[in-house]
C-alpha cells in the first residue's frame, strides 16, 4: 500500500486504537464474576485465549511494519531547501524552537533594569542589571530564526503530505 507520512501516522493511530480495544476486550472478558446462585455458563462472556493472542499479535505486527516504514522514510527522505533528512529535521525543529524562545526573551529585555536588593537596609546604593548585547541585533537574529523555523515546518509538512512510500501490511 502506498501512503504519505501523514496517512501512515493516521494508520498507526488506528492500529494502536485497535490494539487498545482488543486489550480492553481481553481484560473485560478473560475473567468474570458470578454470584454463587447464578448459572456460571449463563453469565460467562465469550473469550478465546488463542484467538485473542492471535488477533493482538496480528495488529502488533502491522504496527511494527508501519513504524519501520515510517522510520525508513524518515531516514532516507531529504527535505528540499534544507538538504537534511526528515529525522534530522525532527531534531532541528526543537532546536530552532528553543533558540526562538531564548532570543525572544533577550529581544524583549530592557537595556537597563533596576534590581531589587532583597532587603531594606536603607542604603543609598541602587543596583542595575544591564543587557550585555545589542537588543536590536538580537531582534533581527530572532526574526531570521523564526523565519527559518516557519520555512522548515512548511517544508516538512509538504514532504509529509505529498511524498508517498510503500508499507507492506
Amino acid at each position: 500500500m502506498r501512503v504519505t507520512s501523514s496517512q501512515a501516522a493516521k494508520l498507526l493511530r488506528q492500529l494502536n486504537d485497535e490494539l487498545r480495544a482488543l486489550q480492553l476486550k481481553e481484560t473485560n472478558s478473560s475473567s468474570f464474576v458470578a454470584a454463587i446462585q447464578e448459572d456460571v455458563e449463563s453469565v460467562r462472556p465469550e473469550y478465546n485465549f488463542k484467538e485473542m493472542r492471535d488477533s493482538q499479535a496480528e495488529v502488533e505486527c502491522k504496527i511494527r511494519k508501519v513504524k519501520h516504514a515510517i522510520n525508513v522514510f524518515n531516514t532516507t527522505t531529504i527535505i528540499p531547501d534544507f538538504n537534511i533528512t526528515i529525522d534530522e529535521m525532527l531534531v532541528y525543529l526543537p532546536q530552532l524552537n528553543a533558540e526562538c524562545a531564548t532570543l525572544s526573551k533577550m529581544r524583549d529585555a530592557m537595556p537597563k533594569v533596576r534590581v531589587s536588593s532583597g532587603y531594606s537596609g536603607g542604603g543609598n546604593i541602587i543596583d542595575y542589571k544591564y543587557a550585555n548585547y545589542d537588543i536590536e541585533e538580537v531582534g533581527r537574529y530572532y526574526t531570521d530564526i523564526a523565519e527559518t523555523l516557519a520555512k522548515a515546518q512548511t517544508a516538512l509538512d509538504l514532504v509529509n503530505s505529498t511524498i508517498e512510500f510503500e508499507i507492506n501490511i
